[in-house]
């Protein structure tokens, strides 16, 4: 059997645990062979009081636990800053990690990996809320937000909570072939796997909280008038800033300069477009404020990964499943 050990700690986000271990049980179902054998563990094998107030009974202890180990994953949470400054989590998860096949975090686990060493050098991703600070505490990682998982080596990061689900899937494929894991997903009702390249957020979910007012309400406008002029000039004229200001305080509180927030809007709003009406891609294009569908075709490459059809065809696809 292929030996899948969960990490958790207090105030673990329970999704961060379950999408992996619900995936993993529908395979062995479906006909895994070798099957999964999946172990929830903490640190010293006390029950998991998740961030929802719900609590999980530990099968094992982390500090005491043996390899072979096949994929080690641990979970994120609002725990997760307590878990990583944890010098006995971290040095038992490097120690396990050393002999595992496979390393993985869900949403804010990824602080864990990189406390414990193992993405140094690396590119990893994490949920998109806390990207930026990762980055900061770690400069020695690459931080990329946008991905719903990221493999660099045998070393994955998945995104915020459900993206979990969609790296799961991806190792029941690398592990059984695409067959089982699209068995696995129409048994879960989910996609059909998402590509771990497709942007985590919608706009709408990804804009800026409201601790910097003019950030905020300008986002908001963005993503709300995507075919509009969102020039940083006509942005900084309705915020009544200047446009170095207005680029100022959109990297530090949006991560992102103006321009590139307006781009990813605007691709957001083409992929609804795209998922929910029969509109031909020039017409979608000009909606969404793009100067032609190769320029919507060059921005949803940049970030989906794949260009507008076959995102078309793929959100069908996933539908009708």
């Amino acid at each position: 059997m292929r030996r899948m050990v969960i990490v958790g700690y207090e105030e673990s986000a329970l999704l961060d645990i379950a999408c992996p271990a619900d995936v993993l049980d529908a395979a062995n179902r479906y006909g895994a062979t070798p099957a999964y054998e999946v172990t929830l563990v903490s640190l010293d094998g006390r029950p998991i009081r998740c961030q929802n107030a719900l609590t999980l009974a530990a099968q094992d202890r982390l500090d005491r636990l043996r390899g072979p180990v096949d994929t080690l994953i641990v979970a994120g949470g609002t725990g997760h800053a307590r878990a990583a400054a944890d010098v006995r989590l971290t040095t038992h998860v490097r120690r396990v990690a050393a002999t595992a096949r496979r390393v993985a975090s869900v949403c804010t686990g990824t602080s864990v990996l990189a406390a414990a060493g193992l993405l140094n050098g690396r590119r990893a991703t994490t949920h998109w809320m806390w990207a930026a600070k990762l980055a900061r505490q770690y400069p020695e990682i690459s931080i990329d937000p946008a991905p719903l998982f990221v493999q660099d080596g045998n070393v994955h990061t998945a995104a915020g909570v459900t993206s979990g689900l969609d790296l799961t899937l991806s190792f029941v494929e690398a592990d059984h072939g695409p067959s089982l894991a699209r068995e696995v997903a129409r048994a879960l009702v989910t996609y059909l796997q998402r590509p771990g390249n497709q942007a985590q957020v919608s706009m709408f979910l990804a804009a800026p909280p409201p601790e910097h007012r003019q950030v905020a309400d300008l986002a908001a406008y963005i993503t709300g008038h995507p075919g509009g002029d969102l020039s940083t000039r006509a942005l900084a004229e309705r915020a009544g800033l200047s446009e170095r200001q207005l680029t100022r305080l959109f990297q530090e509180h949006a991560g992102v300069p103006p321009g590139r927030f307006v781009r990813r809007a605007r691709t957001e709003a083409a992929s609804q477009l795209l998922a929910t009406t029969d509109l031909p891609l020039t017409a979608v294009a000009r909606r969404c404020g793009f100067t032609s569908a190769e320029t919507l075709r060059q921005a949803f490459v940049e970030l989906c990964g794949t260009p507008p059809s076959a995102y078309r065809r793929l959100h069908r696809r996933a539908c009708i499943a």
